[in-house]
């Protein structure tokens, strides 16, 4: 009965089984305090709440080795801030403690499942709540880790001896991003308005300011920071594990025309800065460890000391889908890809981040940068791989074809790991936004 719940209509080849038990911010009708819950199944279990109904003692039982007061002011917070700071060895216990209270032959059913006063109050349907940011962010830093996007980019503007700038097998190339611009699941990205420059090859270069025609997804992995480290100290990638709260969906999108006129020569800005979009529930990084395995790409580049990490196995395999629904709510699937096509890890990416003595702090993004596979159109993270830059069309359901976004046009990603054997399935839910045109509302 591992992998069985008592929970209603509960199935294991849920995104949100036992084996899973994701981290998420919720407020109900009733309640508009924003508190944590976990999703399992079909239902987010409000631990603020249940947390004052059970007695400390017994608390105590299920998560033994834990600070009950510590943990339980972590998790009457508005945020997950304070819990994703505890570190993965309290992130370890809660988790296997909840799974223990949910599981078909719980030892603990008298604190919520024979309790119908503390179900009634503290579990809803999924589709009963709303969710919010699960992590207040301080910052965010995005990279570019896939490799076959990042080839395939190159090949494009620059051709393929020189697709890779020099740097690209060294180190885990990044910029800096937008923490304010970050919006969970489900809220509505405005079209964003920047200079364009409609004729590359005129001479003077002279840009307007419009609306971007080259309105683009760009399918990633967030990585949530748990604990901090000093100013002037690095972390050391074998330990960077460690400073790893969990991983959501991260849909970074990007206005490729605002993008290709200004990123010269600092970057990326106004052509990314409008929104970036995670979903709402935290997969905690113990639940993507029985998913690990080795990259697929195969980097013959000698890494610096501080790069080489112990483990051969450093990504996940998680499969990724891309959604495009148009207004008219034709659905097609546009984009499968895993995970497992990045480069360079997330410890990776931390070890490197910090070299110089960066301090990350609990609530900081890490975006892995745009995830594409080895194969066909149907395999690429964005709309600018597939068209190759808008010059061919991507075929949509209902007689419909995109080069890139239209307004009232829906994206949704979709990630989740799967072992088919063991019937165990650890998913993300979606990770959604909605293009609306016109004046800023």
């Amino acid at each position: 009965m591992a992998n069985e719940s008592w929970i209603s209509h509960y199935s294991p080849s849920n995104d949100f089984s036992l084996a899973n038990i994701p981290f998420g911010i919720i407020s109900t009708p009733e309640d508009q305090t924003l508190r944590p819950a976990i999703a399992i199944g079909g239902f987010a279990l409000d631990l603020k709440t249940w947390l004052a109904i059970v007695n400390k003692e017994k608390l105590a039982d299920v998560f033994s080795g834990v600070d009950i007061d510590q943990l339980d002011h972590a998790l009457s917070q508005p945020t997950l801030n304070g819990f994703a700071a505890l570190g993965r060895p309290v992130h370890r216990i809660v988790r296997k403690g909840l799974q223990d209270l949910l599981r078909k032959d719980t030892p603990y059913a008298e604190l919520l499942r024979d309790d119908e006063n503390a179900r009634t109050k503290t579990l809803s349907r999924l589709s009963d709540v709303m969710m919010h940011l699960p992590m207040e962010i301080g910052d965010y830093t995005d990279f570019y880790a896939g490799y076959h996007h990042a080839y395939a980019v190159g090949v494009m503007f620059r051709g393929p001896e020189n697709a890779l700038q020099p740097n690209y097998t060294h180190l885990p190339v990044g910029y800096h991003g937008r923490a304010s611009s970050i919006v969970v699941d489900g809220t509505p990205i405005r079209r964003p308005v920047g200079q364009i420059l409609l004729d590359p090859k005129a001479e003077p270069k002279q840009p307007v300011t419009g609306p971007t025609r080259k309105l683009d997804i760009e399918l990633e992995l967030g990585c949530f920071i748990s604990k901090p480290n000093k100013m002037g100290e690095s972390v050391d990638v074998k330990q960077a594990e460690e400073y790893i709260f969990g991983y959501v969906l991260l849909n970074d999108w990007s206005a490729r025309d605002i993008q290709a006129w200004e990123y010269v020569p600092l970057g990326p800005f106004n052509g990314k800065n409008f929104g970036t979009t995670i979903s709402a529930w935290v997969v905690l990084a113990d639940a993507l460890e029985p998913f690990k395995v080795k990259t697929e790409i195969d980097n013959k580049t000698e890494l610096q000391e501080y790069l080489k990490g112990e483990e051969d196995k450093t990504v996940f395999d998680i499969k990724l889908e891309v959604d495009l629904t148009t207004a008219d709510g034709s659905t097609t699937t546009i984009g499968r890809t895993s995970s497992k096509y990045l480069m360079w890890s997330f410890p990776q990416m931390i070890a490197h981040h910090t070299l110089g003595g960066c301090s990350m702090r609990p609530g900081d993004l890490l975006g892995s940068g745009t995830i594409s596979g080895p194969g066909g159109v149907e395999e690429r993270g964005s709309l600018l791989e597939m068209t190759e830059n808008g010059k061919k069309e991507v075929l949509l359901a209902g007689m419909n074809a995109r080069t890139f976004l239209k307004d009232g046009d829906s994206i949704t990603l979709r990630g989740f790991c799967a072992d088919d054997g063991k019937g165990v399935r650890v998913g993300f839910g979606r990770c959604s936004g909605t293009i609306y045109g016109g004046p800023q509302r």
